[in-house]
């Protein structure tokens, strides 16, 4: 069976965490390509990262993601947690496992990087607002829902 490429939208939330869990848990297989989407909110560091403003990083392997240098140089959070689980799942799995981040507005970002990397399937977490809350915040799970191209599974984080 051909390889497929599922994304994962990481923010190091318990939500993302949990997404991130149901995906290694009852989507990925054998083979697969897990590419976490991970979006940094425009900032103090648009400069360093203005390269990539438009396209996102190049895909990171976990391998050299694992380097504290190279987690530096991409603002990417230290999260150990994180980082045992997707060492454990591609070695288990034999998944090759790719970082992308992107900067700007998370909605528009992973609908971007759906359609740019030819994600089959996205999970992402929600951090379970209510009705109200989600009209005057807004959603990002609201908007790729109805935007991205692929399928989208929603994990709750209750």
């Amino acid at each position: 069976m051909a390889e497929r490429r599922v994304g994962v939208a990481m923010d190091f939330s318990p939500s993302s965490k949990k997404a991130l869990r149901w995906a290694v848990d009852n989507l990925l297989r054998k083979g697969d390509t897990l590419v976490l989407l991970h979006i940094r909110h425009h900032g103090r560091e648009e400069a360093k990262n203005v390269l990539w403003s438009h396209t996102g990083s190049p895909l990171i392997p976990l391998e050299e993601l694992m380097e504290p240098p190279v987690r530096q140089r991409y603002d990417m959070p230290e999260d150990p947690e994180v980082f045992d689980m997707l060492s454990n799942v591609s070695r288990q799995k034999e998944l090759c496992v790719v970082v992308k981040m992107y900067w700007g507005d998370p909605r528009e970002k992973v609908c971007d990087a759906v359609g740019e990397l030819h994600l089959e399937a996205l999970v992402m977490g929600s951090r379970g607002l209510g009705q109200i809350q989600r009209i005057l915040l807004g959603s990002v799970t609201n908007y790729v829902l109805s935007n991205a191209t692929c399928p989208v599974t929603v994990v709750k984080s209750k």
